[in-house]
């Protein structure tokens, strides 16, 4: 039961979150269109704005494993990434059983929600100026993760270090995929667009 209202009060937080009408909430959306748009297509050449590429949306997967047969488990996840995210998030379930990994068809593997719009710059913004510089010892994220068609991939391995957060209300630490999706056709322009939306490479 104690673990249900936990769940609970994390998803209500998430929904408050969703409502809030904090006008600094939505900078990093209103600082690309007026500041970074301009500077790319000075930069790079764009003859108009839908040229310029953009953030299409932001996907967070955290994987199971390990309590996928454990319903309170699943529950306590669920609320953490709804509200690190801000928004409601659905369960993935498996297309079929494999014996080899011991999963049956229907079992929750994974929990997933999708950023965008607004609330996938909204998320960015906290993710690079307070979640990532709240990491232990931190130098930068990996400038080379990045699939070959402008997405970039990041794993988070402490849930933690959102604020959103509590330490003493969670059952152990769990990690989950940031997925950076966007419209840029090159890996490189992708690149000079999320160091601009203050992504912290490295290399």
């Amino acid at each position: 039961m104690a673990e249900k209202k936990t769940a609970k009060k994390a998803t209500a937080a998430a929904g408050s979150g969703a409502k809030s009408q904090n006008p600094e909430r939505y900078r990093l959306r209103r600082r690309y269109r007026e500041e970074i748009v301009p500077q790319l297509m000075k930069e790079r050449g764009y003859k108009n704005v839908n040229q310029v590429p953009k953030l299409d949306k932001v996907v967070l997967n955290m994987r199971l494993g390990d309590i996928k047969d454990n319903s309170k488990s699943i529950q306590l996840a669920q609320g953490e990434l709804e509200a690190i995210a801000g928004q409601k998030s659905v369960l993935v379930k498996a297309k079929k059983s494999v014996s080899n990994f011991k999963l049956r068809e229907g079992q929750s593997i994974a929990i997933k929600t999708t950023l965008r719009g607004e609330m996938a710059y909204e998320f960015l913004d906290r993710l690079v100026s307070i979640a990532l510089p709240r990491v232990r010892d931190f130098r930068g994220v990996s400038g080379k993760s990045f699939d070959g068609r402008g997405n970039y991939a990041l794993g988070i391995k402490d849930q933690t270090i959102f604020p959103e957060i509590s330490y003493e209300l969670i059952e152990k630490i769990r990690g989950f995929d940031v997925d950076v999706v966007t419209t840029a056709a090159t890996d490189e322009e992708a690149k000079v667009l999320l160091t601009k939306l203050g992504m912290p490479f490295k290399n």
